[in-house]
């Protein structure tokens, strides 16, 4: 009944100092080490990017090479196959195609979209036909 006591509060103390070392390490990560503004300035950047409203997302297809080039992790072979593989109906489809990998899609997700183009007006539509008043 002792030995089981002591494991219990042996265990409930291991907890503590575990949370107590997170805790502490998320309250200041970078406690120990100097931030440079350019370091901030990225990281404010990275954190504005993946909450573009949907005015600003990145249309995979119509995009230009340059455009999807700028985006991380996408280089100029990703780039050229994003374009080769269009359309797309959805931006997920960048993965279940095997264009990129999930771990790209994951950095990006957050900056495209797949817009669907919309169909052209169909002019051998005829109106309906109402029938004269007498």
């Amino acid at each position: 009944m002792k030995k089981n006591a002591i494991r219990t509060l042996l265990v409930a103390l291991a907890i503590a100092v575990t949370v107590g070392i997170a805790a502490s390490q998320t309250a200041a990560p970078n406690a120990g080490s100097k931030q440079t503004a350019p370091d901030t300035a990225k990281q404010t950047t990275t954190a504005a990017k993946q909450t573009t409203p949907a005015a600003k997302l990145l249309d995979i297809n119509t995009a230009t090479k340059e455009q999807l080039d700028a985006l991380p992790g996408i280089g100029e072979k990703y780039a050229q196959k994003i374009i080769d593989g269009r359309p797309y109906a959805r931006k997920d489809e960048l993965v279940s195609k095997k264009i990129i990998p999930q771990a790209t899609y994951d950095k990006i997700k957050g900056m495209i979209i797949a817009k669907q183009a919309k169909p052209a007006d169909d002019k051998t539509k005829t109106a309906p036909k109402t029938e004269p008043k007498k």
